[in-house]
Protein backbone atom coordinates (compact mmCIF):
# COMPACT_ATOMS: atom_id res chain seq x y z
CA UNK A 1 0.00 0.00 0.00
CA UNK A 2 0.85 3.66 -0.55
CA UNK A 3 -0.23 6.46 2.31
CA UNK A 4 -2.89 7.48 -0.06
CA UNK A 5 -4.31 3.96 0.28
CA UNK A 6 -4.47 3.71 3.27
CA UNK A 7 -5.62 6.80 4.22
CA UNK A 8 -8.45 5.98 1.32
CA UNK A 9 -8.80 2.52 3.46
CA UNK A 10 -9.06 4.36 6.84
CA UNK A 11 -12.48 6.84 4.79
CA UNK A 12 -14.27 3.55 3.18
CA UNK A 13 -13.94 1.35 6.81
CA UNK A 14 -14.41 4.37 8.85
CA UNK A 15 -11.51 3.94 11.17
CA UNK A 16 -11.48 5.96 14.33
CA UNK A 17 -8.04 4.66 15.90
CA UNK A 18 -5.08 2.71 14.56
CA UNK A 19 -2.42 0.40 16.32
CA UNK A 20 1.03 0.57 15.55
CA UNK A 21 2.66 -3.22 16.56
CA UNK A 22 6.51 -3.54 17.21
CA UNK A 23 7.68 -6.65 18.75
CA UNK A 24 10.57 -6.84 22.15
CA UNK A 25 13.88 -8.62 22.18
CA UNK A 26 12.22 -11.78 24.32
CA UNK A 27 9.20 -12.12 20.91
CA UNK A 28 5.78 -10.22 23.03
CA UNK A 29 3.88 -7.62 20.76
CA UNK A 30 3.38 -4.13 21.65
CA UNK A 31 1.07 -1.77 20.46
CA UNK A 32 0.49 2.41 20.41
CA UNK A 33 -2.81 3.33 19.35
CA UNK A 34 -3.43 6.93 17.52
CA UNK A 35 -6.32 8.44 16.92
CA UNK A 36 -7.27 9.05 13.27
CA UNK A 37 -7.66 12.52 13.76
CA UNK A 38 -3.73 12.83 14.23
CA UNK A 39 -3.07 10.32 10.88
CA UNK A 40 -1.50 12.05 8.08
CA UNK A 41 0.88 10.79 4.98
CA UNK A 42 4.23 12.03 7.18
CA UNK A 43 2.82 10.23 9.92
CA UNK A 44 2.87 7.15 7.75
CA UNK A 45 5.70 7.31 6.05
CA UNK A 46 8.38 8.65 9.49
CA UNK A 47 6.29 6.56 12.50
CA UNK A 48 5.82 7.37 15.76
CA UNK A 49 8.49 8.05 18.53
CA UNK A 50 8.42 5.77 21.34
CA UNK A 51 10.38 5.46 25.07
CA UNK A 52 12.47 2.57 24.02
CA UNK A 53 13.67 2.38 27.78
CA UNK A 54 10.47 0.87 28.56
CA UNK A 55 10.81 -2.14 26.11
CA UNK A 56 12.33 -5.40 27.27
CA UNK A 57 15.26 -6.18 25.83
CA UNK A 58 16.06 -2.45 24.13
CA UNK A 59 18.34 0.66 25.03
CA UNK A 60 18.70 2.08 28.50
CA UNK A 61 17.02 5.05 29.83
CA UNK A 62 19.68 7.45 28.48
CA UNK A 63 19.28 6.99 25.11
CA UNK A 64 15.84 6.06 25.01
CA UNK A 65 14.42 8.13 22.13
CA UNK A 66 12.87 5.62 19.87
CA UNK A 67 10.64 5.99 16.04
CA UNK A 68 8.42 2.90 15.24
CA UNK A 69 7.99 3.43 11.00
CA UNK A 70 4.97 1.72 9.47
CA UNK A 71 5.64 -0.82 7.17
CA UNK A 72 2.02 -0.66 4.98
CA UNK A 73 2.12 -3.96 2.98
CA UNK A 74 0.73 -5.15 6.63
CA UNK A 75 -2.21 -2.87 7.18
CA UNK A 76 -5.41 -5.26 8.39
CA UNK A 77 -8.61 -3.94 9.96
CA UNK A 78 -8.24 -5.34 13.17
CA UNK A 79 -11.86 -7.61 14.80
CA UNK A 80 -11.23 -7.06 18.05
CA UNK A 81 -11.72 -3.60 19.21
CA UNK A 82 -15.22 -2.17 19.89
CA UNK A 83 -14.51 0.81 17.39
CA UNK A 84 -13.30 0.34 13.88
CA UNK A 85 -9.38 0.29 14.58
CA UNK A 86 -6.55 -0.51 11.80
CA UNK A 87 -3.32 -2.53 12.88
CA UNK A 88 -0.08 -1.83 11.41
CA UNK A 89 3.51 -3.97 12.34
CA UNK A 90 6.05 -1.41 12.33
CA UNK A 91 9.95 -1.47 11.99
CA UNK A 92 11.94 0.01 14.59
CA UNK A 93 14.77 3.08 13.98
CA UNK A 94 16.66 5.80 16.37
CA UNK A 95 15.68 9.20 15.79
CA UNK A 96 18.10 9.62 12.68
CA UNK A 97 15.97 6.81 10.66
CA UNK A 98 19.13 4.19 10.79
CA UNK A 99 17.35 1.02 11.29
CA UNK A 100 17.77 -0.45 15.50
CA UNK A 101 19.96 -3.89 15.16
CA UNK A 102 18.12 -5.32 17.99
CA UNK A 103 14.71 -4.84 16.15
CA UNK A 104 13.83 -8.59 15.71
CA UNK A 105 12.05 -7.65 12.84
CA UNK A 106 14.97 -6.05 11.37
CA UNK A 107 16.86 -9.41 11.57
CA UNK A 108 14.43 -11.31 9.64
CA UNK A 109 15.02 -9.09 6.83
CA UNK A 110 18.62 -9.05 7.39
CA UNK A 111 18.46 -13.07 7.33
CA UNK A 112 16.31 -12.49 3.60
CA UNK A 113 18.96 -10.08 2.29
CA UNK A 114 22.01 -12.37 3.32
CA UNK A 115 20.68 -15.18 1.50
CA UNK A 116 19.99 -13.48 -1.78
CA UNK A 117 23.49 -11.80 -1.16
CA UNK A 118 25.06 -15.43 -1.33
CA UNK A 119 23.51 -16.40 -4.44
CA UNK A 120 22.40 -20.12 -3.06
CA UNK A 121 18.49 -18.96 -3.04
CA UNK A 122 16.65 -15.56 -3.76
CA UNK A 123 13.78 -17.13 -1.31
CA UNK A 124 13.17 -19.25 1.37
CA UNK A 125 9.37 -20.41 2.58
CA UNK A 126 8.60 -20.65 6.44
CA UNK A 127 5.11 -23.38 7.36
CA UNK A 128 5.01 -23.48 11.03
CA UNK A 129 2.83 -26.27 12.93
CA UNK A 130 2.07 -23.98 16.76
CA UNK A 131 0.57 -26.12 18.74
CA UNK A 132 -1.52 -24.18 22.41
CA UNK A 133 -3.25 -25.31 25.16
CA UNK A 134 -7.11 -23.68 25.67
CA UNK A 135 -7.90 -23.69 29.56
CA UNK A 136 -11.30 -23.34 31.28
CA UNK A 137 -9.02 -21.77 34.36
CA UNK A 138 -5.50 -20.99 35.05
CA UNK A 139 -3.71 -19.65 38.20
CA UNK A 140 -0.16 -18.97 39.37
CA UNK A 141 1.15 -17.36 42.48
CA UNK A 142 4.86 -16.74 43.16
CA UNK A 143 5.74 -15.84 46.05
CA UNK A 144 8.33 -16.16 49.25
CA UNK A 145 6.58 -18.26 51.29
CA UNK A 146 3.46 -19.20 48.37
CA UNK A 147 3.87 -20.51 44.95
CA UNK A 148 1.50 -22.75 43.11
CA UNK A 149 -0.02 -23.22 39.58
CA UNK A 150 -3.38 -24.99 38.65
CA UNK A 151 -4.88 -24.78 35.18
CA UNK A 152 -8.00 -27.23 34.01
CA UNK A 153 -9.74 -28.26 31.05
CA UNK A 154 -13.64 -29.58 31.14
CA UNK A 155 -11.62 -32.22 28.69
CA UNK A 156 -8.79 -33.38 31.22
CA UNK A 157 -8.14 -36.48 31.77
CA UNK A 158 -8.07 -35.55 35.63
CA UNK A 159 -11.84 -34.27 35.65
CA UNK A 160 -13.27 -37.77 34.54
CA UNK A 161 -14.49 -38.80 38.22
CA UNK A 162 -16.32 -35.51 39.03
CA UNK A 163 -19.94 -35.63 39.43
CA UNK A 164 -22.73 -34.94 36.94
CA UNK A 165 -20.06 -35.53 34.29
CA UNK A 166 -20.51 -36.92 30.75
CA UNK A 167 -17.59 -38.78 30.49
CA UNK A 168 -16.07 -36.95 27.64
CA UNK A 169 -12.36 -36.58 29.11
CA UNK A 170 -9.48 -37.50 27.02
CA UNK A 171 -6.95 -40.11 28.31
CA UNK A 172 -2.93 -38.82 28.35
CA UNK A 173 -1.42 -38.90 24.84
CA UNK A 174 -5.04 -39.91 22.97
CA UNK A 175 -6.32 -36.59 21.43
CA UNK A 176 -5.43 -36.90 18.15
CA UNK A 177 -8.12 -36.18 16.26
CA UNK A 178 -11.23 -36.84 18.05
CA UNK A 179 -14.26 -35.97 17.16
CA UNK A 180 -17.49 -33.86 18.91
CA UNK A 181 -18.41 -33.92 21.03
CA UNK A 182 -14.91 -35.85 22.79
CA UNK A 183 -13.12 -32.66 20.99
CA UNK A 184 -14.64 -30.16 23.05
CA UNK A 185 -12.68 -27.91 21.30
CA UNK A 186 -13.90 -27.81 17.94
CA UNK A 187 -16.51 -25.27 17.97
CA UNK A 188 -13.75 -22.52 19.27
CA UNK A 189 -10.79 -23.77 16.67
CA UNK A 190 -13.31 -22.91 13.72
CA UNK A 191 -13.92 -19.43 15.22
CA UNK A 192 -10.51 -18.85 15.67
CA UNK A 193 -9.53 -19.53 12.23
CA UNK A 194 -12.32 -17.44 10.59
CA UNK A 195 -11.07 -14.91 12.86
CA UNK A 196 -7.57 -15.32 11.03
CA UNK A 197 -9.28 -15.69 7.63
CA UNK A 198 -10.78 -11.89 8.10
CA UNK A 199 -7.26 -11.08 8.67
CA UNK A 200 -6.05 -12.12 5.59
CA UNK A 201 -4.41 -15.36 6.95
CA UNK A 202 -4.61 -18.38 5.21
CA UNK A 203 -5.01 -21.90 6.70
CA UNK A 204 -4.81 -24.88 5.87
CA UNK A 205 -6.32 -27.21 9.11
CA UNK A 206 -7.38 -27.74 12.06
CA UNK A 207 -7.44 -30.17 14.88
CA UNK A 208 -7.17 -30.96 18.32
CA UNK A 209 -3.63 -32.20 19.40
CA UNK A 210 -2.44 -35.72 21.02
CA UNK A 211 -2.51 -34.37 24.97
CA UNK A 212 -5.54 -34.03 27.13
CA UNK A 213 -6.78 -30.81 28.65
CA UNK A 214 -7.54 -28.91 25.53
CA UNK A 215 -4.38 -29.29 23.37
CA UNK A 216 -4.85 -27.94 19.63
CA UNK A 217 -3.56 -26.94 16.59
CA UNK A 218 -4.19 -24.92 13.80
CA UNK A 219 -1.67 -25.03 10.81
CA UNK A 220 -0.58 -22.18 8.78
CA UNK A 221 -0.17 -21.69 4.83
CA UNK A 222 3.80 -21.56 3.76
CA UNK A 223 4.98 -17.62 3.40
CA UNK A 224 8.69 -15.83 2.92
CA UNK A 225 10.61 -15.56 6.27
CA UNK A 226 9.67 -11.93 7.47
CA UNK A 227 6.06 -12.20 6.40
CA UNK A 228 5.37 -15.79 8.23
CA UNK A 229 7.18 -14.09 11.17
CA UNK A 230 4.39 -11.19 11.06
CA UNK A 231 1.50 -13.92 10.37
CA UNK A 232 3.13 -15.59 13.58
CA UNK A 233 2.87 -12.85 15.81
CA UNK A 234 -0.83 -11.91 14.19
CA UNK A 235 -1.86 -15.41 14.80
CA UNK A 236 -0.93 -15.49 18.74
CA UNK A 237 -2.59 -11.95 19.35
CA UNK A 238 -5.86 -13.69 17.20
CA UNK A 239 -6.28 -16.83 19.15
CA UNK A 240 -5.63 -15.28 22.90
CA UNK A 241 -8.40 -12.82 21.77
CA UNK A 242 -10.97 -15.80 20.83
CA UNK A 243 -10.07 -17.60 23.71
CA UNK A 244 -10.91 -14.78 25.56
CA UNK A 245 -14.21 -13.92 24.24
CA UNK A 246 -15.10 -17.41 24.94
CA UNK A 247 -13.88 -17.78 28.76
CA UNK A 248 -11.02 -19.36 28.07
CA UNK A 249 -6.73 -18.48 28.03
CA UNK A 250 -4.28 -20.22 24.88
CA UNK A 251 -1.11 -21.03 26.04
CA UNK A 252 1.74 -21.68 23.98
CA UNK A 253 4.01 -22.78 27.09
CA UNK A 254 5.76 -25.84 26.00
CA UNK A 255 5.23 -27.89 28.66
CA UNK A 256 2.16 -26.54 31.34
CA UNK A 257 0.87 -30.15 31.94
CA UNK A 258 3.27 -32.77 33.59
CA UNK A 259 2.73 -36.61 32.15
CA UNK A 260 1.68 -35.55 28.42
CA UNK A 261 2.36 -34.28 25.32
CA UNK A 262 3.89 -30.66 25.13
CA UNK A 263 3.47 -27.46 22.77
CA UNK A 264 6.28 -27.54 20.07
CA UNK A 265 6.42 -24.97 16.60
CA UNK A 266 7.81 -27.44 13.76
CA UNK A 267 8.84 -25.15 10.92
CA UNK A 268 8.72 -26.92 7.60
CA UNK A 269 10.94 -24.51 5.59
CA UNK A 270 12.58 -25.05 2.28
CA UNK A 271 15.07 -22.57 -0.40
CA UNK A 272 13.89 -21.36 -3.76
CA UNK A 273 15.59 -19.65 -6.38
CA UNK A 274 13.90 -18.04 -10.04
CA UNK A 275 10.60 -19.67 -9.11
CA UNK A 276 12.21 -23.28 -8.51
CA UNK A 277 12.80 -25.48 -5.42
CA UNK A 278 16.36 -26.41 -4.37
CA UNK A 279 15.83 -29.42 -1.92
CA UNK A 280 14.20 -31.75 -4.28
CA UNK A 281 16.41 -34.81 -6.42
CA UNK A 282 14.21 -37.34 -7.47
CA UNK A 283 17.25 -40.19 -6.63
CA UNK A 284 18.27 -38.30 -2.95
CA UNK A 285 16.99 -39.77 -0.17
CA UNK A 286 13.83 -39.00 0.79
CA UNK A 287 14.17 -36.99 -2.63
CA UNK A 288 16.22 -34.43 -1.09
CA UNK A 289 18.80 -32.89 -2.86
CA UNK A 290 22.88 -32.49 -1.73
CA UNK A 291 22.05 -28.63 -1.22
CA UNK A 292 18.98 -29.66 1.36
CA UNK A 293 21.10 -31.89 3.35
CA UNK A 294 24.49 -29.16 3.84
CA UNK A 295 21.38 -27.24 4.59
CA UNK A 296 20.05 -30.08 7.01
CA UNK A 297 24.15 -30.17 8.31
CA UNK A 298 24.24 -26.39 9.01
CA UNK A 299 20.95 -26.96 11.60
CA UNK A 300 22.37 -29.69 13.38
CA UNK A 301 25.58 -28.91 13.80
CA UNK A 302 24.60 -25.41 15.42
CA UNK A 303 21.62 -27.09 17.14
CA UNK A 304 23.16 -26.92 20.81
CA UNK A 305 23.59 -23.22 20.02
CA UNK A 306 20.64 -22.27 18.01
CA UNK A 307 18.41 -24.21 20.66
CA UNK A 308 19.28 -20.79 22.69
CA UNK A 309 16.91 -18.97 20.06
CA UNK A 310 14.56 -21.06 18.71
CA UNK A 311 13.61 -23.21 22.42
CA UNK A 312 14.51 -19.83 24.49
CA UNK A 313 12.52 -20.51 28.13
CA UNK A 314 13.31 -22.87 30.96
CA UNK A 315 10.22 -24.42 30.36
CA UNK A 316 11.20 -25.62 26.76
CA UNK A 317 13.36 -27.52 28.17
CA UNK A 318 10.71 -29.58 30.26
CA UNK A 319 9.17 -30.48 26.81
CA UNK A 320 12.51 -31.77 25.52
CA UNK A 321 12.33 -35.17 27.54
CA UNK A 322 12.52 -38.51 26.13
CA UNK A 323 9.07 -39.91 24.99
CA UNK A 324 5.93 -37.23 24.12
CA UNK A 325 7.24 -37.08 20.75
CA UNK A 326 9.60 -34.84 21.69
CA UNK A 327 12.28 -34.39 19.21
CA UNK A 328 15.24 -34.69 21.74
CA UNK A 329 17.82 -36.69 18.97
CA UNK A 330 20.09 -34.96 16.72
CA UNK A 331 19.38 -36.49 13.84
CA UNK A 332 17.55 -36.00 10.72
CA UNK A 333 14.82 -38.75 9.36
CA UNK A 334 12.65 -39.65 6.68
CA UNK A 335 9.52 -40.30 9.18
CA UNK A 336 10.95 -40.61 13.06
CA UNK A 337 9.45 -37.87 15.47
CA UNK A 338 11.82 -38.12 17.55
CA UNK A 339 14.58 -36.66 15.18
CA UNK A 340 15.26 -32.92 15.68
CA UNK A 341 14.70 -32.86 11.55
CA UNK A 342 12.33 -34.66 9.61
CA UNK A 343 11.62 -34.88 6.07
CA UNK A 344 8.15 -35.08 5.01
CA UNK A 345 7.40 -37.82 2.68
CA UNK A 346 6.49 -36.23 -1.01
CA UNK A 347 7.54 -36.98 -4.40
CA UNK A 348 6.53 -33.21 -5.35
CA UNK A 349 9.39 -31.02 -6.60
CA UNK A 350 7.45 -28.20 -5.21
CA UNK A 351 6.82 -29.87 -1.65
CA UNK A 352 9.87 -30.79 -0.52
CA UNK A 353 11.18 -29.43 2.37
CA UNK A 354 13.02 -30.31 6.22
CA UNK A 355 10.72 -30.09 8.84
CA UNK A 356 12.63 -28.70 11.87
CA UNK A 357 10.98 -30.18 15.28
CA UNK A 358 12.20 -28.71 18.01
CA UNK A 359 11.45 -25.33 17.96
CA UNK A 360 8.50 -24.07 20.31
CA UNK A 361 6.24 -20.77 20.48
CA UNK A 362 7.95 -19.29 23.49
CA UNK A 363 10.66 -17.99 20.52
CA UNK A 364 10.65 -14.75 18.98
CA UNK A 365 9.68 -15.78 15.31
CA UNK A 366 11.51 -13.41 14.04
CA UNK A 367 14.67 -14.68 15.21
CA UNK A 368 14.12 -18.28 15.36
CA UNK A 369 13.58 -17.94 11.90
CA UNK A 370 16.56 -16.29 10.91
CA UNK A 371 19.18 -18.05 13.39
CA UNK A 372 17.77 -21.54 11.53
CA UNK A 373 18.21 -19.97 7.76
CA UNK A 374 21.63 -18.53 8.69
CA UNK A 375 22.71 -22.14 10.26
CA UNK A 376 21.08 -24.12 7.39
CA UNK A 377 23.55 -21.30 5.15
CA UNK A 378 26.67 -22.12 7.16
CA UNK A 379 25.65 -25.55 6.29
CA UNK A 380 25.64 -24.83 2.75
CA UNK A 381 28.49 -22.85 2.17
CA UNK A 382 30.64 -24.92 4.66
CA UNK A 383 29.25 -28.67 2.85
CA UNK A 384 28.26 -30.08 6.13
CA UNK A 385 27.73 -33.25 5.08
CA UNK A 386 24.53 -34.94 7.93
CA UNK A 387 26.09 -37.89 7.17
CA UNK A 388 29.46 -37.79 7.56
CA UNK A 389 29.16 -35.66 10.84
CA UNK A 390 26.71 -39.10 12.33
CA UNK A 391 23.36 -37.11 11.98
CA UNK A 392 21.73 -39.97 10.71
CA UNK A 393 19.56 -40.26 8.99
CA UNK A 394 18.02 -42.25 11.53
CA UNK A 395 14.76 -44.24 10.20
CA UNK A 396 14.57 -46.97 13.26
CA UNK A 397 12.29 -46.38 16.01
CA UNK A 398 14.68 -44.87 18.52
CA UNK A 399 13.60 -46.33 21.55
CA UNK A 400 13.78 -49.82 20.35
CA UNK A 401 17.73 -49.36 20.01
CA UNK A 402 19.92 -51.06 22.21
CA UNK A 403 22.32 -48.92 24.54
CA UNK A 404 25.42 -49.19 22.48
CA UNK A 405 23.48 -47.23 19.33
CA UNK A 406 22.01 -44.72 21.34
CA UNK A 407 25.29 -43.66 22.79
CA UNK A 408 26.44 -42.68 19.34
CA UNK A 409 23.13 -40.13 19.26
CA UNK A 410 24.16 -36.88 20.46
CA UNK A 411 20.83 -35.02 21.91
CA UNK A 412 19.83 -31.39 22.61
CA UNK A 413 20.81 -29.41 25.56
CA UNK A 414 19.23 -30.26 28.79
CA UNK A 415 18.53 -26.79 29.90
CA UNK A 416 18.09 -23.24 28.51
CA UNK A 417 21.13 -22.63 30.68
CA UNK A 418 23.34 -24.73 28.41
CA UNK A 419 21.68 -23.46 25.70
CA UNK A 420 22.83 -20.50 26.43
CA UNK A 421 26.18 -21.25 26.87
CA UNK A 422 26.81 -22.96 24.00
CA UNK A 423 25.37 -20.15 21.63
CA UNK A 424 27.89 -18.00 23.90
CA UNK A 425 31.11 -20.37 22.15
CA UNK A 426 29.24 -21.14 18.99
CA UNK A 427 27.59 -18.13 17.35
CA UNK A 428 30.16 -16.68 14.47
CA UNK A 429 27.57 -18.01 11.89
CA UNK A 430 24.79 -15.80 13.43
CA UNK A 431 26.59 -12.54 12.48
CA UNK A 432 27.76 -13.29 9.03
CA UNK A 433 26.20 -10.43 6.78
CA UNK A 434 25.54 -7.96 9.71
CA UNK A 435 22.28 -10.32 10.54
CA UNK A 436 22.82 -10.13 14.18
CA UNK A 437 24.77 -8.16 15.76
CA UNK A 438 27.00 -9.23 18.45
CA UNK A 439 25.70 -6.75 20.81
CA UNK A 440 22.01 -8.63 20.15
CA UNK A 441 23.48 -12.14 21.17
CA UNK A 442 25.55 -10.87 24.36
CA UNK A 443 22.16 -9.15 25.18
CA UNK A 444 19.63 -12.58 24.42
CA UNK A 445 22.42 -14.27 26.55
CA UNK A 446 22.66 -11.88 29.27
CA UNK A 447 18.47 -11.04 29.97
CA UNK A 448 17.54 -14.88 29.41
CA UNK A 449 20.31 -15.64 31.73
CA UNK A 450 19.65 -12.96 34.41
CA UNK A 451 15.43 -12.85 33.73
CA UNK A 452 15.20 -16.44 33.64
CA UNK A 453 16.99 -18.98 34.09
CA UNK A 454 18.63 -17.53 37.45
CA UNK A 455 14.49 -16.74 38.27
CA UNK A 456 14.19 -20.13 38.25
CA UNK A 457 17.33 -21.68 39.40
CA UNK A 458 16.69 -19.38 42.81
CA UNK A 459 13.49 -20.65 43.86
CA UNK A 460 12.01 -23.32 45.97
CA UNK A 461 10.08 -26.08 43.72
CA UNK A 462 6.98 -27.51 44.47
CA UNK A 463 8.43 -31.10 44.25
CA UNK A 464 11.36 -30.10 46.11
CA UNK A 465 8.94 -30.04 49.66
CA UNK A 466 7.87 -33.94 48.81
CA UNK A 467 11.11 -34.80 48.42
CA UNK A 468 12.74 -32.96 51.43
CA UNK A 469 10.30 -31.30 53.74
CA UNK A 470 11.09 -34.60 55.95
CA UNK A 471 14.55 -35.10 55.16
Amino acid sequence: MKTEDVLRLIKEKNIEMVDFHIVDLPGTWQHVTVPVSEIDDDTLQKGIPFDGSSLRGFRSIEESDMIMVPDLSTVVVDQFHNVPTLSIICDVTDPDGVFYQRDPRRVAQNAEAYLRSTGLADTSYWGPELEFFVFDAVRFVNQGHHALYEVDSSEGHWNAGQPGGLGLTIRPKEGYFPPSPVDQLHHIRTAMVKALQSFGIRVEMHHHEVASGGQSEIDLRFQTLTRQADTVMMYKYILRNVAFQHGKAVTFMPKPIFGDNGNGMHVHQSLWKDGKPLFYQADGYAHLSQLALYYIGGVLYHAPALLALTNPSTNSYRRLVPGYEAPVNIVFSHGNRSAAIRIPKTSLPQASRIEFRTPDATSNPYLAFAATLMAGIDGILNKRDPVKLGFGPLDRNVYALSPEELSSIRSVPGSLGEALQNLRADHDWLLKGNVFSEDLIQTWINFKQQNEVDVVNLRPHPMEFELYFNS
